[in-house]
């Protein structure tokens, strides 16, 4: 649906009264102003004795420094359509787990240390007050034998507690021991535990449970993790990107733009796979200079250009498999800083970065802008400023792949610029630290969900967004405050929304390299046609298009069976830049306050999805034809017409996948 609203991109103006409330009558402020030429405002705000801070011409704006009494007067000129002063935009890092949240401030390390008869696992507190040991909950491999010894630090638990311990598992109670016995974590210390007996052969992180409990509702517990992670990590197997690899699709040849934090540059990053250095651009939109590194001192956007990029090879027990660690380990990359140690960000540098890529686009040929940031809109995704340039980086051929957000489960979540109706948004999914096994691949709580307040279906799809190892600049905010996933060999292991994406925009250049003639469009098309949406075994789907979108990304599928021709095919970004019209999706809000779609409650299975292994949901339309669990036959829909046809949909690959096994590779 669309609507007309004339000029909307300029029908908002905040009140001046804001701005009286700053204190000191004549100390300058900073502040936003949109009207019909970037260059008629920026001589507007010097006559009046104001500095130009951000020329923002590709939405016709500027940031300025100007006293209130001077602002008074730029305003009253007529020429000012729109002013804010409230510029900032925040983007804390993701933790890797904000399902279950509380305020425990103790931190279990990703990694456990076995060491023939024993096991370290190290606990941060970052609490100053020390945290007493109320309970351990274990379970180890059988052939280590008994517990002899548990220690805390410099502690030793009082071996009588380990009379009754038998083997394989055990629950210890420590609640009761008196004061002066009792074990306490004082900053970062190590819980270790002797067996009795060294195993014969080797064993995984993921053959042992722990969980210690600490007073006051606090526990941590030991992750799975990946048995071989510095070698393997894993997120490209997940998403279909290896077999491209393998075919010498690596994103050679196109260029990629990240506008983060800055980027550490490592040679795993600097250099592709043939080491040759693949840095074509740097710009500091926070200085507003292009000379000398982007030094990342957050992380954050070494950590997402390690996803798109690192150049490593990846290797089973030393041996390359052909395949690497980053999406796209061959792309020339375009590092922007836009964000501060903390993570934050002034809209205005925002604005300033996004424009630099479409200033730059031919000379540095960027086909791909990664946008791994989320904030709460605040206005119509038409009326946000960094929105307004985002469109008319897609309007010059530009793919745009932003973050849909890390404020889920609720509905209505997306951030902006993710909710945008032309960019490609993803929200995040986990493998459950088990790559090889799907059926436990779920959308994890704090994935952000639609619609968008524009009543537009988010994220457009999913990717691996779950524990994604990756690079990051030794001693950045992340590593400081998050010491604890950091791996023995110096991986950083992250999770969230700003993953997936970077992940995305790694597929979308594979794509490129393929098919260099694709527009944004067409890329967006062929990425929702061949996604695999979850499926349950009564045929109905998993979890609703405002949680999964078009479903689980594929890069495989995308080039065998994705389609071109349907990217924002109902919308005009041209009448939209220029504000004749807007678009509105097809969401509803029903009589509960809910949001919704026609026909939504015959779409989505009322069995609610399974965080973690599932005996009912799959992955595609194969995975569901094929499984090996169907409904019984006796089971009658409740619909006269089911909503999907999903035998038909399978054939059509499968015939359309027959049909491309015929043709000459030539």
């Amino acid at each position: 649906m669309n609507y007309r609203s004339p000029l909307a991109a300029l029908s908002i103006c905040i009140a001046l009264g804001a701005v009286a409330q700053t204190p000191g009558a004549n100390e300058p402020i900073k502040v936003f102003l949109q009207g019909t030429s970037a260059a008629e405002l920026s001589a507007l705000v010097e006559s009046q004795g104001g500095t130009v801070t951000h020329n923002l011409h590709i939405i016709d704006a500027v940031g300025a420094m100007l006293t209130p009494n001077q602002l008074e007067k730029v305003l009253a000129s007529g020429q000012v359509g729109r002013f804010f002063d409230d510029l900032s935009l925040s983007e804390t890092p993701e933790e890797p787990d904000k399902e279950g949240e509380t305020d425990c401030k103790l931190h279990g390390s990703v990694q456990l240390d076995i060491n023939k008869q024993d096991i370290h696992w190290l606990i941060y507190n970052k609490d100053q007050n020390p945290a007493r040991l109320e309970r351990l909950t274990l379970s180890w491999p059988s052939q280590f034998g008994r517990i002899e010894q548990i220690t805390l630090g410099d502690q030793i638990l009082d071996p009588k507690l380990l009379a009754s311990v038998g083997e394989s598992t055990a629950l210890i109670e420590l609640e009761q021991l008196p004061a002066d016995s009792s074990l306490l974590l004082n900053g970062n210390q190590r819980l270790g535990i002797h067996f009795s007996d060294s195993p014969g052969q080797p064993v995984q992180q993921r053959d042992f449970e722990v969980k210690a409990s600490f007073a006051g509702d606090c526990s941590v517990e030991l992750i799975p993790g990946y048995d071989d992670n510095h070698e393997n990590f894993h997120y490209n197997a997940a998403a279909g990107v290896d077999a491209l690899h393998l075919n010498g699709v690596t994103g050679k040849g196109i260029t990629v733009a990240v506008i983060d934090s800055g980027l550490w540059e490592d040679p795993a990053l600097s250099r592709d796979t043939a080491g040759q250095p693949r840095i074509v651009a740097r710009y500091d939109a926070i200085t507003n200079t292009t000379s000398g590194e982007v030094f990342d001192a957050s992380g954050h956007g070494t950590h997402m250009t390690s996803v798109l990029a690192h150049n490593g090879a990846v290797t089973r027990n030393g041996v390359a498999t052909g395949t690497f660690k980053g999406v796209a380990p061959d792309v020339n990359l375009v590092a922007v800083k836009a964000f501060d140690v903390e993570g934050q960000g002034d809209f205005l540098d925002i604005v300033r970065a996004i424009q630099w890529v479409v200033d730059n686009r031919k000379t540095y040929d960027i086909r791909v802008l990664n946008l791994s940031f989320a904030a709460r809109p605040r206005w119509h995704y038409w009326q946000d400023p960094i929105n307004q340039a985002v469109m008319q980086a897609w309007a010059d051929g530009i793919t745009v792949v932003a973050a849909a957000g890390n404020e889920g489960p609720e509905l209505m979540t997306i951030g902006s610029p993710g909710n945008l109706p032309y960019v490609i948004t993803v929200g995040a999914i986990t493998d459950s630290w088990t790559p090889a096994d799907r059926d436990d691949d779920y959308i994890p709580d704090f994935s952000s969900r639609g619609p968008t307040p524009s009543a537009h279906i988010k994220p457009d799809l999913v990717a691996p967004g779950g524990h994604m190892t990756g690079l990051t600049r030794p001693g950045s905010t992340l590593t400081l405050e998050h010491p604890e996933y950091i791996l023995r060999t110096g991986e950083f292991v992250m999770t969230g929304s700003s993953q997936a994406t970077a992940l995305v925009s790694g597929v979308v250049a594979l794509l490129l390299q393929l098919k260099p003639d694709l527009t944004p469009d067409d890329v967006k098309c062929m990425l929702l046609t061949s996604a695999e949406p979850a499926i349950n075994s009564d045929g109905l789907l998993a979890y609703s298009p405002f949680q999964q979108g078009h479903g689980y990304l594929n890069a495989t599928r995308a080039v065998t069976l994705g389609e071109i021709g349907c990217g924002n095919a109902e919308l005009d970004i041209d009448r939209e830049i220029s504000g004749i019209e807007h678009s509105e999706g097809p969401a509803i809000i029903d009589k509960d306050g809910k949001a919704s779609l026609p026909g939504l409650s015959e779409m989505v299975s009322p069995e609610p999805a399974a965080k973690g292994m599932s005996k009912t949901r799959k992955w595609g339309v194969k995975a569901h034809i094929e499984r090996q669990n169907p409904p019984p036959a006796n089971t009658t829909s409740p619909l006269k017409t089911p909503p999907f046809d999903w035998m038909q949909l399978y054939l059509e690959e499968r015939n359309k996948i027959e049909s491309l096994s015929r043709q000459d590779p030539g």
